[in-house]
């Protein structure tokens, strides 16, 4: 049994309590009364002390004058919600999203007080957006279904990888072989379960050429070296379905039916993150890994512009090009300066759709005008990477780029355009193109002055084919 206490400690006790309330608590005539308003009566129920829980009552009731107190005291004992907590994650589990929502909105308005677990909002977000996801790849919209991605990046983690899968096999279907490859790569530089990585390298040997595939294996060879001879053998199977035991050369083209020289080359990654980024902040935060765990990312909308005291470590990482300690010191940003230096080296390490979530952010951010003007810039060369060429045309055209930054987009733009109008034997388009990517470069690569050469060859402008 608790001790009672003496009528002097209980007199002193309240009027130390009053005057704590006093200084804590703005005194309202509309709402009822919040936590601190209720710490009196709480201990006097603890205590069970009734002629002080009656006085106290009275007293709340005459500065609340709404209020009225729970038929059991004990319920204001209580002051966050206990199952109801385990019944919002059960509803999510089974894909009811709104019922949580209600739920979580019920369990809030009971508990004025309580404050949404962080880690129970990205849960709730999460579960929007795999629904939204899940409607675009069903709606074969895979522009639609990047975009979800790049406002959620948790999607994209590698305990769903289903869903990178999913999008890498939409665009594939709509002839994006390049987006397909970029989405593929994604999960080969990031996750870490190697059958998982097998089966990836299986899917894009649909998407990808010799020298693309043996670039996977490689990269799967380079970070699993125990794993190197099942790479090996991988790489051995895939190409001897191809009919290959090492890179062939590519085709002649003819004139009727051309083979199409090497598709654009990659967007240029930049050296380093874009300069003149905002001061250091240096409190510090600390920052769970989410490569290949459950744990949700923090709402990109919710960081704040600062305040990630991780941000001087990543970004020297970042000047030397280490990028993975980049990723490594900057998981799960706390901040938007920290996640656009992320940005950059998720650019870097063939990790575009990650990339876009923090570049998208830090565009819409209060960081300076500079900053979002550099991150619009990499939001674009990352839809290049991913050969979503028209998307990344709307984007310059409604930025005010550097005339560097201009010059790169736009000979990117004009090099993948290029190349899908021969592809789509729109022979003239695509020699417009290359003539216009010539004039802005003042020249053009072998491969794609070989492409023009096969344009005018299949428009039967043997003199122009031929310089």
């Amino acid at each position: 049994m608790k001790p009672r206490l003496h009528l002097l400690q209980l007199v002193t006790l309240a009027a130390t309590l009053a005057v704590s309330l006093l200084f804590s608590s703005p005194v309202s005539a509309q709402n009822g009364p919040g936590t601190d308003d209720l710490r009196a009566l709480r201990f006097y129920i603890e205590q069970n002390e009734q002629a002080a829980v009656q006085a106290e009552i009275q007293r709340l009731q005459s500065e609340f004058p709404g209020w009225t107190p729970p038929a059991n005291l004990s319920d204001l004992l209580r002051t966050g919600p206990t199952t109801e907590i385990a019944d919002i994650y059960a509803r999510l589990a089974r894909g009811d999203v709104e019922g949580a929502r209600r739920l979580l909105q019920q369990t809030s308005a009971s508990y004025p007080s309580w404050e949404v677990p962080a880690d129970l909002r990205n849960q709730i977000a999460l579960a929007d957006g795999q629904v939204a996801f899940d409607r675009a790849v069903n709606a074969r919209d895979a522009a639609e279904a990047v975009r979800v991605a790049s406002k959620t990046p948790s999607l994209l983690r590698c305990d769903r990888i289903n869903n990178t899968w999913s999008l890498a096999e939409l665009q594939a279907s709509n002839g994006n072989s390049s987006g397909a490859l970029a989405a593929y790569r994604q999960i080969v530089n990031t996750c870490n379960t190697v059958p998982d990585i097998i089966s990836t390298i299986e899917k894009a040997e649909a998407v990808a050429d010799t020298p693309q595939l043996t670039s996977l294996v490689e990269t799967a060879k380079a970070r699993f070296l125990t794993e190197a001879n099942t790479f090996e053998t991988l790489e051995q199977r895939l190409l001897s379905g191809r009919g290959e035991t090492t890179q062939q050369p590519a085709a002649t083209a003819r004139i009727n039916s051309p083979t199409p020289v090497t598709p654009a080359p990659k967007a240029r990654s930049p050296k380093s993150p874009v300069p003149q980024a905002p001061p250091r902040n240096t409190a510090p935060r600390a920052a769970p890994s989410t490569a290949d765990t459950g744990s949700g990312t923090p709402s990109l909308s919710r960081l704040p512009a600062r305040g990630d005291g991780r941000l001087g470590a990543t970004r020297a990482a970042a000047q030397i090009d280490n990028y993975r300690a980049c990723l490594a010191n900057s998981e799960q940003p706390r901040s938007i300066d920290i996640a656009y230096e992320r940005a950059w080296c998720a650019y870097n390490l063939e990790r575009p759709l990650e990339a876009m979530a923090y570049f998208d952010a830090t565009s819409r951010s209060s960081l300076s005008g500079e900053v979002k003007r550099d991150a619009r810039f990499g939001l674009a060369l990352s839809y290049l990477k991913l050969n979503m060429t028209e998307d990344a045309a709307r984007l310059a055209a409604a930025t005010n780029y550097t005339d560097t930054q201009r010059r790169e987009i736009e000979a990117i733009i004009l090099n993948q355009r290029a190349v899908q109008a021969y592809q789509l034997k729109e022979y003239q388009k695509a020699v417009n193109y290359l003539d216009a990517l010539e004039k802005l470069t003042n020249g053009l690569p072998r491969d794609l002055a070989l492409l023009r050469g096969y344009a005018y060859l299949n428009l039967k402008n043997y003199s122009a084919a031929r310089t």
